[in-house]
């Protein structure tokens, strides 16, 4: 049986080059990168070599990225880390109501210690616009956190608009983006942006899981979640993952070599998809048309999504039906759209990746048909 993978939003396979990266540090290069004699240095080299590759992928100074654990450590990092520094500029953080668990959870946990919290809500199509945002913003907003692109629909945030509309309203506010699912599908400058702070995963983009990246602009002050050492500028203090970190900087390379033909590659498998879908009277399309082309979460209703998932597995293909993090729970995303409860029950997303083709889509939409008509008979 083929394997069609086709939930590289949940995590990607490792490219070999960065896998052969991390068999050579687990094997090799496995001092200490804190260690002074040779393969502690070695070490640490390999760790610099790929904060510069990440930061030629982020368009940044390698000297503001801080490694750590993955996408969700990075997040938390970055709001609570943030509202415990500037707790006295106020006490009011704007985020949206789409949000990546992540951030969701970490909002709840400032909401808990008696922070004003504004998630702004998407619209029917799934889309939030930088007036909204903005609009929120008052003189005690120490923080605005907006991801990129949403992960279960892949809808594209303004975030430019949404930077210098902040920016005019109350200079004081940092602004902080998940960019986790925008990295290595969409030019991301930081430099162009004008971020504070910035979340990015390894797993991602055909990197290793358990390796994530904060980006901090200088002179912005985070206060460590962790204590105990001097790694990472005290920011994230421990021994360094170096073979993972490593990992993910032969990936970050990869992503800028890739990133263009990957995006046209994968945009024509998104609109090849669309057209054969908007043949099917029994599928709905959640995704707005002008969500990042890696993305396209459905659904069939009356079909609930983890039986036809189990169908098109028996298949060799995998799905999903929101956020891998959300383990089988009702989609917030689709909820906060205002969607019907039968069309949250019955979502599936389907994300490309770089080693998808066009058989990939035609197989698909095969098994789907015949999941529909084999599931109405049970």
């Amino acid at each position: 049986m083929r394997e069609i993978y086709l939930d590289n939003s949940a995590t990607t396979r490792v490219a070999e080059p960065a896998a052969k990266e991390i068999y050579d540090m687990l094997v090799c290069c496995y001092g200490n990168p804190s260690s002074l004699y040779r393969k502690g240095l070695e070490a640490e080299n390999r760790i610099t070599a790929a904060r510069k590759s990440l930061g030629k992928l982020l368009d940044c100074d390698p000297a503001q990225i801080t490694f750590t654990s993955g996408g969700t450590e990075a997040n938390n990092l970055a709001l609570l880390g943030v509202a415990e520094a500037r707790v006295r500029k106020g006490k009011r953080v704007v985020t949206t109501a789409f949000e990546h668990s992540s951030v969701a959870a970490a909002a709840d946990r400032l909401e808990q210690l008696g922070w004003e919290v504004v998630r702004v809500k998407p619209d029917a199509m799934g889309r939030i616009g930088a007036k909204e945002v903005i609009a929120a913003v008052d003189e005690s907003t120490v923080l605005v956190s907006c991801m990129c692109v949403n992960n279960e629909i892949g809808t594209i945030l303004p975030i430019g608009e949404i930077v210098k509309g902040t920016r005019r309203k109350n200079p004081e506010t940092l602004i902080h983006c998940d960019c986790v699912q925008a990295l290595g599908k969409l030019p991301l400058s930081m430099r162009r942006l004008d971020l504070d702070l910035a979340t990015v995963s390894a797993h991602k983009i055909y990197g290793p899981k358990g390796s994530g990246a904060l980006y901090v602009r200088r002179g912005v002050r985070v206060l460590p979640r962790q204590l105990g050492g001097e790694q990472e500028k005290k920011l994230r203090p421990g021994t360094e993952a170096s073979a993972l970190i490593a990992g993910f900087g032969v990936a970050a390379e990869l992503a800028c070599e890739h990133l263009e033909a990957d995006a046209r590659r994968i945009a024509d498998l998104n609109q090849a998809l669309r057209c054969r879908l908007l043949a099917m009277p029994q599928v709905v399309i959640n995704s707005p048309p002008d969500a990042l082309p890696a993305v396209l979460n459905i659904s069939v209703p009356g079909y609930r999504s983890e039986t036809m998932m189990h169908f098109l597995a028996e298949r060799g293909i995998s799905v999903s039906s929101g956020s891998a993090c959300a383990k089988g729970a009702k989609s917030h995303v689709l909820s906060a759209m205002g969607l019907a409860p039968g069309l949250i029950d019955s979502a599936l997303r389907i994300s490309f990746g770089r080693y998808n083709v066009p058989e990939d889509v035609e197989d698909f939409v095969l098994a789907l048909r015949e999941g529909i008509c084999a599931l109405a008979h049970r």
